[in-house]
């Protein structure tokens, strides 16, 4: 190679290869971090293994919630003004399936059946 001639391969940096991490701030007290620090693995393992826990163990929460967006926004756009709209949304929130249905039982059939499809997760204890 002449003295003229540029090495266009990649340079590595220094420290860890970067897989996926994403670094970000956490503001805890003081005990926290004490506790964090005495855990197998330091705070970061700890981390992510609470934030997998709370994930797995909030799912079927998650999964309510974003079913009841899902048919909120659906409802507002498609059947706002629908007779009894705003009752059909406070069921949809209390997890009421059957005032629920109720409410929505005289809209028109390929509305109320969309939405009835879209909620189907926001009543765990029955299907629509």
């Amino acid at each position: 190679m002449s003295g003229t001639e540029v090495n266009h391969l990649p340079t590595r940096g220094v420290g860890r290869p970067k897989l996926g991490v994403v670094s970000g701030e956490v503001t805890l007290l003081p005990r926290h971090w004490e506790w964090l620090k005495s855990q197998p693995g330091g705070a970061s393992v700890t981390l992510r293994k609470l934030v997998d826990e709370a994930r797995r163990a909030g799912g079927e929460q998650n999964k309510i919630r974003e079913s009841q967006e899902a048919t909120h926004h659906f409802m507002t756009a498609m059947a706002g003004n629908s007779h009894q709209y705003e009752e059909a949304l406070r069921a949809l929130y209390a997890g009421d399936l059957d005032r629920f249905d109720h409410f929505i039982d005289d809209w028109a059939p390929d509305i109320r059946n969309h939405i009835k499809r879209l909620a189907a997760n926001a009543f765990p204890e029955g299907n629509l």
